[in-house]
């Protein structure tokens, strides 16, 4: 599991989408290091997406204890 805890929050940090559930809003992320990542729904939620497709290349942003808060498209706010 990714912790963010070390270094505080973090934000801007770049994957892709490995895995997508549409129905529970959950899925799975590749960082540019090869490791997998997974985030909840609420980081899903946080961002106003509807939708994710594989491949697509996000930003993440984390709380200081590694949670995933947020799932975005990098430039768009």
């Amino acid at each position: 599991m990714w912790r963010a805890a070390r270094t505080g929050s973090v934000r801007g940090m770049q994957g892709t989408v490995a895995t997508f559930d549409a129905q529970s809003r959950t899925g799975t992320l590749l960082l540019d290091d090869g490791s997998e990542l997974s985030f909840p729904a609420a980081a899903f939620e946080a961002s106003g997406l509807r939708l994710l497709r594989l491949g697509q290349r996000v930003t993440i942003s984390a709380g200081p204890d590694g949670e995933i808060t947020r799932v975005e498209l990098p430039g768009i706010r």
